[in-house]
C-alpha cells in the first residue's frame, strides 16, 4: 500500500491545494494511505477535519519522508524535494521550463516527476488536463477584474438619467480561458467579440453569444495551438487590429502557449490609439504578456489606458480551482495505481510518458 501526500504550498500568493477531501476519500477507497500536512488546505477553504480519511501531520519533514507520491500545485522548493525518500513520485504543475534548477535534485534523489502541463492534448487526457481546468477559472476572474477596473457599466442600462450603452469587450485568444471570458462578459451584459488566428474557433465564439472578429489572418497549427505568424501576416493583423481597438472599451488577452513566451499582439501604439478609460487585462502576464506594456503583477497606466498584468488568477478562486485540479491529479494518478493501492508506472501509456520529466535519476522517461 502506497502513501500519497500533500503539503502546504510555498509559492507566494498560492492558495490552491492539490488534494481535497473529495479526492482523499476516493484514494482511501482504492486502498491508498493519504497523508496531509496540517493546514495544507485551509487557505483553499478546506479544514483538516474535513479530510476524514487522511492522516494529519504537523511536521512537514515527516510528511515528505513518508510520501511515496507527492501531489502538488506548483513545483516544491528544493529543500522539500531533498526531504523525499529515493524512488518517490512527484506530480503537479512542475513548470520544468522555469525550474531547471530542480532537475539535478530529481536525479540525485532518484525521483520520478510528472509535469501535467505537458499532458498530450487528446480526448482521453481531458479529465487530467490541468491547463484547461485552471484556465477556466482564470478567464472568469479576468473579466471580473476588468469589470471592476473599467469606469463604466458592462450592460446596457435604461435609467431616468438616460440610456447607458453596453461596454464593448474584446477577448483575444479563444482557448479555454478566452471562451470562459467571452461567456462571463456576455453574462454581465457586455457587447462581446472574440479574436483568434485559428479559424476553427469561430463556431465556439459564436456559440457563446460573441461575435467572431475576422482580421483576415489564419494561423491554424497542430495540437490545438496556433502556428507562428509570418512577418507579412503579423503586419496585416496589427494594422487591422489597431484600427479596431479604437472602438473597444475592454480587452481580455489570453493568447499563450505553455513553455514559450506569449506572443506580442497589442503594441504600445495600439494602446495609444484606444479611448481613455479603456482597460486591458493580460492573462499572459506570467509568460511576458500579449501587450508590450504589460508588467507581471503590476498595473500600468499609459495615455489613460490601464493595463493589468495579474498573476496566478486561478488561485483567486482557490476552492473551486482546487476541486478541479485535485480531480485532474486523481485521474492521472489512477493510471499508475494497481489493485490494492500498489504503484506501477506504465511508460507505455502516452499520457504518462509525455508528462515525465524525470525518472529515478534520468531526466526523461525510459524510451521517451
Amino acid at each position: 500500500m502506497i502513501t500519497v501526500a500533500t503539503i502546504r504550498e510555498q509559492s507566494e500568493g498560492e492558495r490552491r491545494v492539490a488534494l481535497t477531501p473529495e479526492t482523499c476519500r476516493k484514494l482511501a477507497a482504492k486502498g491508498v494511505t493519504v497523508l496531509l500536512e496540517s493546514g495544507a488546505g485551509r487557505v483553499a477553504g478546506f479544514e483538516d477535519a474535513e479530510y476524514g480519511d487522511a492522516r494529519i501531520e504537523a511536521d512537514r519533514a515527516t510528511v515528505l519522508a513518508q510520501a511515496d507520491v507527492l501531489l502538488c500545485v506548483q513545483a516544491p522548493v528544493p529543500a522539500d524535494l531533498q526531504s523525499l525518500k529515493p524512488g518517490s513520485v512527484v506530480i503537479g504543475a512542475l513548470a520544468p521550463h522555469r525550474n531547471g534548477n530542480l532537475s539535478p535534485i530529481y536525479g540525485e534523489r532518484r525521483l520520478s516527476a510528472f509535469a501535467l502541463e505537458k499532458l498530450p492534448r487528446t480526448t482521453r487526457a481531458q479529465a487530467m488536463d490541468i491547463l484547461s481546468s485552471q484556465a477556466g477559472m482564470a478567464g472568469y476572474k479576468a473579466v471580473l477584474i476588468a469589470a471592476q477596473r473599467a469606469p463604466r457599466f458592462f450592460p446596457m442600462l435604461t435609467t431616468a438619467a438616460g440610456t447607458i450603452r453596453p461596454s464593448k469587450v474584446l477577448v483575444i485568444g479563444a482557448g479555454v480561458a478566452g471562451l470562459q471570458a467571452i461567456a462571463t462578459a456576455k453574462r454581465l451584459g457586455a457587447q462581446v467579440e472574440g479574436f483568434d488566428v485559428r479559424p476553427e474557433t469561430r463556431e465556439q465564439i459564436e456559440s457563446l453569444g460573441g461575435r467572431f472578429l475576422d482580421l483576415g489572418v489564419s494561423a491554424a497549427g497542430e495540437g490545438g495551438y496556433a502556428r507562428p505568424l509570418t512577418d507579412d501576416e503579423r503586419a496585416l493583423q496589427q494594422q487591422r487590429l489597431a484600427e479596431h481597438l479604437k472602438g473597444v472599451d475592454v480587452i481580455v488577452a489570453t493568447a499563450a502557449v505553455p513553455g514559450r513566451p506569449a506572443p506580442k499582439i497589442i503594441t504600445t501604439a495600439m494602446v495609444a490609439g484606444m479611448r481613455r478609460g479603456s482597460v486591458i487585462v493580460d492573462l499572459a502576464a506570467e509568460s511576458g504578456g500579449n501587450c508590450e506594456l504589460t508588467l507581471p503583477g503590476e498595473d500600468v497606466e499609459r495615455d489613460g489606458v490601464t493595463v493589468v498584468g495579474p498573476l496566478n488568477l486561478a488561485s483567486m478562486g482557490a476552492l473551486h480551482a482546487s476541486e478541479m485540479y485535485a480531480r485532474n491529479l486523481f485521474n492521472f494518478l489512477g493510471l499508475m495505481l494497481a489493485d490494492g493501492g500498489a504503484l506501477r508506472i506504465p511508460f507505455d501509456d502516452e499520457l504518462v510518458a509525455g508528462t515525465c520529466i524525470a525518472h529515478e535519476g534520468a531526466e526523461s522517461a525510459p524510451g521517451a
